[in-house]
């Protein structure tokens, strides 16, 4: 289906349940809000979310639509091997359904995924030493924050026991050379994870571009920072912030409610 016809393609609001509506409304605000702030990598990378439930499908984008086209009936839904189980006019990309179908099944409380390959984000991930406690928004994520080495786009299902492994019971990844990754309970704890780990990332670049000595943190310090960040996360903050997200997007367009 060509992006001149999306607008047209049926709502299947009467077709699934209440939850999974509000699900599917909930993330294509995230893919609307991740292209809002410049991080979307044209049609590549993926946001998913898990539908509850025994059968553990989710959902995913639709393969060749641009973030800020992308509505809640314009989500694929899929199984834990990929395959479609509610007809679509899109593809989905295997390398999405590689790293989100890993994780959604190897974390019960990981319910949305999402991976970015921001500039700032990559640049950082290219660095050897990682995220630095450096500022504040890193120092609140720096326990949480996981590594996984680059191993190729990610194609080969013998790499997501290793990528499972490495995540462990972190919410944060750093991709190596590849990206970032987080994880939450919801679309909004999963998308306060990433602004915090994309802000540190452009906070870090910035600073490193300078050419002048930083000013290092005391570990206790960190530590206390990050303490204090675990209580901000799966609830609180995000829970307060998504709904001023949602109007930010009204404001600009209601059509990925469609």
């Amino acid at each position: 289906m060509s992006a001149a016809n999306l607008h047209s393609l049926p709502t299947v609001r009467d077709k699934v349940s209440k939850e999974e509506w509000q699900l599917r409304t909930d993330l294509a605000a995230t893919y609307r809000l991740v292209a809002h702030h410049g991080w979307a990598d044209m049609i590549f990378t993926h946001i998913t979310v898990r539908i509850p439930g025994p059968e553990h499908h989710f959902l995913i984008n639709p393969y060749g639509l641009l973030f800020d086209e992308i509505t809640a009936s314009s989500l694929v839904k899929i199984d834990i091997d990929g395959n479609k189980v509610m007809e679509s006019p899109y593809p989905v990309n295997p390398a999405g359904f590689t790293i989100h179908s890993a994780i959604h099944g190897a974390r019960e409380d990981a319910q949305a995924v999402i991976h970015l390959h921001t500039a700032d984000g990559v640049a950082v991930s290219c660095q050897a030493h990682g995220l630095l406690p450096i500022s504040q928004h890193a120092m609140l994520i720096h326990h949480d924050v996981a590594y996984h080495e680059y191993e190729g786009v990610a194609l080969d299902h013998d790499e997501r026991p290793r990528l499972i492994k490495d995540m462990g019971t972190k919410n944060l990844m750093i991709l190596r050379n590849h990206g970032t990754l987080t994880v939450g309970r919801t679309c909004a704890d999963a998308f306060l994870r990433i602004y915090y780990l994309e802000r540190a990332c452009t906070i870090q670049v910035r600073a490193l571009s300078g050419g002048t000595k930083l000013n290092p943190t005391m570990d206790g310090v960190t530590d206390k920072t990050a303490g204090q960040g675990r209580n901000g996360f799966d609830g609180p903050i995000g829970g307060l912030a998504w709904p001023g997200l949602l109007r930010l997007l009204d404001r600009k367009d209601t059509s990925y409610r469609n």
